[in-house]
């Protein structure tokens, strides 16, 4: 008999695992599952006598628990700084002020500027998780974890802090742990994830490689290649589209091509309302050669509040406002706390499937896109002179060099540039389609088919070994 505890910490976690087969493919290969969430348990709507949900209780880190997490984290982005990604985060997280805490972090990015070798990264860990040991949140975990008696334990993201008293607790356990890389930007770019895993899950070869690099005491047998879950319900019939739908819905004009701009975050998409303009403008001053329309769709990260003037100069314009409820707002990221209705992933797939052209800024969201074949052209109007927040240093992203390479996007850096490149990609939309073809390949190393299957049947054999 063999029980799999499964963590899904957020609402993108949710919408990975829970609204794809992941959970049916798992229940084929374990004999019960436990979902470990970090979301409310009535967010659920699971019905099998092999499943059962345990709702976690919320972590709140203390001054010294928050002091070496950050210390951690922060030489990690010190030893890794040749990386322009690691280097960004840590000059935008260099504080500007002298408040207690500024100071303390002031003196990490001294220390950890000299101490920052792995070994001593590991160390600072321990002193990190025995700060918590005694947390009561962290022996409720542990109480849990006995009464479960799960033989493996699978976190789907590898980074939340909040859940490192739930990981630590899994270890002292000695139950067997495996994480999953969350996001294609994740290693190159983000700090130290959440703590020591026995084995990992990545998107693809290249991001093996990745993994191995900036985490040296890796064994390569414990990384496995499962492409990601992200993407795989795109191919699920229990999501159907319907064009007519989709266009009656959206209230689309069927005789004009579909510009979609998809929004960042506000903590990156500062240019969004810029870019949303220079398009709407352009295609009311007829500069857009086809006759188009303009169809947004923002993040689920946000409500819509940041774009209400934008609304009332350009009312033509289409919006999609992504449904995804918030399950609670007394959460350290309530952010995490949102999950998307079936409606809303209906909506993003139809966007995918019948939009003629994407534009967004150097988001994952090109991959869904290409995904579609359809074209992309990615934008980056702010630099370091022009007083537009600056985007343009996410061109030096490593992640992202692998997408300038491809040739698989557009890069435009200022309204000219995208005009002209919309223009170019709605007479012409597949002039890009094999660059995009072979940078799915290598982002997503696996067919999106049989995702869910191929992961179920790692994590078992993970479990026996």
């Amino acid at each position: 008999m063999k029980k799999l505890g499964i963590v899904i910490t957020d609402g993108v976690g949710y919408r990975n695992y829970i609204m794809s087969n992941f959970i049916e493919e798992a229940i084929q290969k374990f004999d019960s599952i436990i979902i470990y969430s970090g979301l409310p348990k009535d967010s659920y709507q699971i019905n099998h006598p092999s499943v059962e949900i345990r709702e976690l209780e919320v972590f709140e880190e203390g001054l010294v628990t928050w002091f070496f997490r950050k210390y951690k984290e922060i030489a990690h982005l010190q030893r890794n700084k040749s990386f322009w990604g690691m280097k960004d985060f840590l000059i935008m997280g260099f504080p500007k002020n002298y408040s207690p805490r500024a100071i303390l972090i002031r003196l990490i990015y001294f220390f950890s500027y000299f101490l920052n070798s792995n070994k001593f990264i590991l160390w600072i860990e321990k002193i990190q998780y025995l700060s918590f040991s005694n947390n009561k949140v962290t022996h409720s975990y542990l109480e849990l974890l006995m009464n479960d008696k799960p033989d493996y334990v699978f976190f789907t993201h590898q980074r939340p802090t909040y859940l490192a008293p739930f990981l630590y607790s899994v270890l002292k356990l000695k139950i067997p742990v495996s994480t999953f890389i969350f996001s294609w930007d994740n290693l190159s770019s983000k700090g130290r994830m959440l703590g020591p895993f026995d084995s990992f899950l990545v998107w693809s070869d290249l991001m093996k490689e990745e993994l191995l690099f900036f985490y040296p005491s890796t064994q390569p047998n414990k990384v496995q290649v499962v492409g990601t879950p992200q993407f795989e319900s795109y191919c699920m019939d229990s999501y159907p589209t319907n064009k007519n739908k989709f266009v009656e819905k959206f209230n689309l004009d069927p005789s004009k091509k579909i510009i979609c701009f998809s929004c960042a975050d506000n903590s990156i998409g500062k240019n969004d309302t810029l870019v949303i303009s220079t398009i709407a403008q352009a295609i009311r001053d007829k500069k857009i050669a086809l006759n188009s329309q303009l169809l947004v769709r923002t993040s689920p990260a946000e409500d819509a509040n940041r774009f209400e003037s934008i609304k009332q100069q350009f009312p033509e314009i289409i919006w999609n406002f992504p449904q995804w409820k918030l399950t609670r707002d007394n959460h350290s990221e309530n952010w995490s706390q949102r999950i998307p209705t079936f409606e809303d992933f209906i909506d993003l797939k139809s966007i995918l499937q019948y939009v003629d052209l994407n534009v967004n800024m150097c988001s994952t969201m090109s991959l869904d896109f290409m995904i579609f074949d359809k074209p992309v052209i990615n934008t980056v109007f702010g630099s370091k002179t022009n007083g537009l927040y600056n985007d343009q240093r996410f061109l030096n992203y490593t992640h992202y060099k692998y997408v300038i390479d491809s040739g698989a996007v557009v890069i435009a850096k200022n309204s000219e540039e995208l005009i002209e490149a919309i223009n170019f990609d709605l007479i012409n939309p597949q002039n890009r389609i094999n660059q995009q073809r072979q940078l799915v390949k290598l982002e997503i190393g696996k067919p999106l088919e049989n995702t869910s299957k191929r992961i179920a049947e790692i994590l078992f054999d993970f479990a026996n070994c």
